[in-house]
């Protein structure tokens, strides 16, 4: 299973299938990381499999839609031509809840992902539609293939501070992330340093 991701600047990359974390499971930093960057996503979950696909067949090849998100080690996202590669590597930090709602659920009244860190907002959008995910999809599958099961993951936002490694080691308060769309919780877990 593939993560491909289209970056704020336009550019595919794929996220190993380990970065995968769709369950509330807090994420246990490790010792070399002293923060994470975030950015919002809108993704799709790919049910037939396609190459070169046209824009207007695209609607053909995703079934449901959702919003998540997907975290950068900050130490290692430095600007670099790798960055991105290198730095989108740690397990769970694709964080990419299913179950997933039908794709028509965007076109609805009220449709709003809000991302929340220790009960403050971080950010907020309505702007998720089915042309954006179906030319993410078309732009993707001109260089990927695509199969069965694949998430096509759309960035909203460039890359964020959203936590960083405590001075004092003896408390990890906060770092409490929740997401919600419709009025209704994606996710919620705690980043532990």
């Amino acid at each position: 299973m593939n993560i491909i991701v289209k970056s704020t600047g336009g550019r595919y990359y794929c996220r190993p299938d380990t970065t995968w974390e769709r369950e509330d499971k807090d994420l246990f930093s490790p010792d070399s990381v002293n923060g994470y960057l975030y950015t919002p996503v809108l993704f799709a979950r790919i049910c037939k499999a396609g190459k070169c696909i046209g824009v207007k067949f695209a609607e053909r090849y995703y079934d449901s839609v959702s919003y998540g998100i997907l975290l950068y080690d900050r130490g290692l996202f430095d600007g670099s031509e790798m960055a991105y590669a290198s730095a989108s590597c740690l397990d769970h930090t694709s964080v990419l809840p299913f179950p997933m709602s039908d794709r028509h659920v965007l076109q609805e009244e009220g449709s709003m992902f809000i991302l929340r860190k220790d009960g403050e907002e971080i950010y907020r959008t309505d702007e998720g539609s089915t042309g954006t995910v179906e030319k993410a999809i078309s732009e993707a599958s001109a260089g990927v293939s695509l199969r069965i099961g694949d998430i096509v993951a759309i960035e909203l936002a460039s890359p964020s501070l959203l936590a960083s490694r405590p001075e004092n080691r003896n408390g990890n308060t906060g770092n409490e992330i929740r997401g919600t769309f419709h009025g209704n919780d994606l996710f919620n877990f705690r980043i532990i340093f």
